[in-house]
């Protein structure tokens, strides 16, 4: 089976979405730049070998990296896989990994990347929000889409019941691009992902609904 590790950086809700989805994978380890980060202690409830590199620790993002990547490589990993993992990563970083390197993203990429999506599509008026699982690649948030999630932005949302809402779906389709990965059923044509086999929806997703 393939190997992964798991990068996190707090509660890692989607690194325990995709430890409860029986994937045909074995997760390595689970690693952390915050020493603290609540998702440490679920992976080791689940019996997963843990370890933390600070980044307050390290004089700079090189250094750092060049650290978390001495971390990652002990295992091997066939996939490396951004659960919350809430550090911007140099072009050096992303070029070790390339092709083995996704994140998810809390929008429907390109729109509204980097941080507080939820707030800044409630600002914006948006009717339809989501979330995007990708590959990484040198300019942030903006890698090949595997995969996305949309949600109705309701009238009375506010960010935390806006969050909960695209989080659910984040649960859902994370677990499903690692399966198509490690299942080799994915290519790359063209800069943009193609998956063997999947169904693709037919009909409008509209919201507000067009009135007859």
């Amino acid at each position: 089976m393939k190997r992964l590790v798991i990068l996190i950086s707090g509660r890692g809700s989607n690194m325990e979405a995709i430890l409860r989805s029986d994937l045909p994978v074995v997760v390595a380890a689970v690693i952390s730049n915050e020493p603290d980060a609540r998702g440490l202690e679920i992976a080791r409830a689940h019996g997963i070998a843990t370890a933390v590199v600070p980044h307050r620790s390290y004089p700079d993002r090189e250094a750092f990296e060049r650290a978390l990547a001495e971390a990652i490589d002990r295992h091997a990993p066939d996939l490396v896989v951004l659960a919350g993992f809430m550090r911007v990563l140099t072009a050096g970083f992303v070029q070790r990994y390339r092709g083995r390197l996704v994140n998810i993203h809390p929008s429907l990429l390109p729109a509204f990347p980097g941080l507080h999506t939820h707030r800044r599509v409630l600002e914006a008026g948006v009717r339809i929000h989501g979330c995007t699982v990708h590959y990484v690649t040198e300019s942030l948030d903006h890698g090949p889409i595997i995969i996305q999630a949309a949600v109705p932005v309701l009238p009375d949302d506010d960010e935390e019941r806006l969050a909960a809402r695209v989080l659910a779906q984040e649960h859902r389709i994370y677990p499903q691009a690692i399966r198509w990965i490690v299942e080799g059923r994915l290519r790359l044509v063209e800069g943009r992902v193609e998956v063997a086999g999947a169904k693709v929806p037919s009909g409008v997703l509209c919201t507000p609904e067009v009135e007859a």
